[in-house]
Formats: C-alpha cells, structure tokens, sequence
C-alpha cells in the first residue's frame, strides 16, 4: 500500500467529504527528512468535524488520526483542514 493510500485509510474515520493529497517528495529530495525516508506533502480535506474548531484542533484531529504515519512514512505534511460550508 502506497503512503498516499495509507494516508486516505486513516483518514476515513474523519468521514471525510474530500480529501486531496500530492507528494512533494520530489522537491525536497537531498533534504534529511527525504533521506530518512519520509515523504512530504500537501493535504486538503473537507469534513464536517471541523465545525466549530480552530485550526490548532482541526490538525490535531488530522494527525491523531495518522498516528505513526507522522514518525515514520510521513516527515512533512501541510494540512488545509475546512468544512463543507468553507470549501
């Protein structure tokens, strides 16, 4: 299973409407991160639980859910995190 998939499965507790996510891997290849094995990238997902939280809760809810993928497969991750109404 690739990360990105990985990533969309862990996820999905989040009932997500979307959910967006490129690998910047590429353009950070040399960086310690990308050397160690983690990948970079951009995620956007738009789910109803982050009504009424503030940005600080909403990534907190994101990486709970990815739990290891963060110390381990995932070294940088940029999360856009809206509800159905912001996006």
């Amino acid at each position: 299973m690739t990360t990105i998939d990985e990533i969309r499965e862990r996820l999905a507790v989040l009932d997500p409407v979307s959910i967006e996510i490129d690998d910047d891997s590429a353009l950070h290849a040399g960086h310690a991160g990308a050397r160690s094995g983690g990948g970079h990238y951009r995620l956007t997902i738009v789910a109803d639980c982050f009504k009424g939280k503030n940005t600080v809760a909403r990534h907190r809810l994101v990486y709970d859910a990815l739990g290891d993928l963060m110390r381990t497969r995932v070294h940088a991750l940029a999360v856009r995190a809206l509800t159905a109404d912001e996006a």
